[in-house]
């Protein structure tokens, strides 16, 4: 069993940054691939970016390359994502998910643990 929680999210306003954090527990962390997704009020949740196990291939969906890094830190068991240049479409829930995969995915139901989410709220 893997178990998340984010932190990080807030008000910023457009063009800002903010960095979100994922602290993860369970043996299964060492060996997972991870992602980050957000989910707007009436939309569906979508891909925003994923990591492999050991950090050395990443994926980022169109609407965020560029602007975003997601990383993580094994060590501490934690996953980042350095968000830059926020937009107000940018603003929704964010969640940290974990597979039990070595492997990059990019839809949601290719993972397993999910985060409770942090709200990002990108003014204009």
């Amino acid at each position: 069993q893997v178990q998340l929680v984010e932190s990080g999210g807030g008000l910023v306003q457009a063009g800002g940054s903010l960095r979100l954090s994922c602290a993860a527990s369970g043996r299964t962390f060492s060996s997972a691939a991870m992602g980050w997704f957000r989910q707007a009020p009436g939309k569906e949740r979508e891909f925003v970016a994923s990591i492999n196990w050991s950090g050395d291939n990443t994926y980022y969906a169109d609407s965020v390359k560029g602007r975003f890094t997601i990383s993580r830190d094994n060590t501490k068991n934690t996953l980042y994502l350095q968000m830059n240049s926020l937009k107000p479409e940018d603003t929704a829930v964010y969640y940290c998910a974990a597979r039990a995969s070595h492997l990059i995915a990019t839809i949601q139901d290719d993972y397993d643990y999910w985060g409770q989410g942090t709200q990002v709220t990108v003014s204009s």
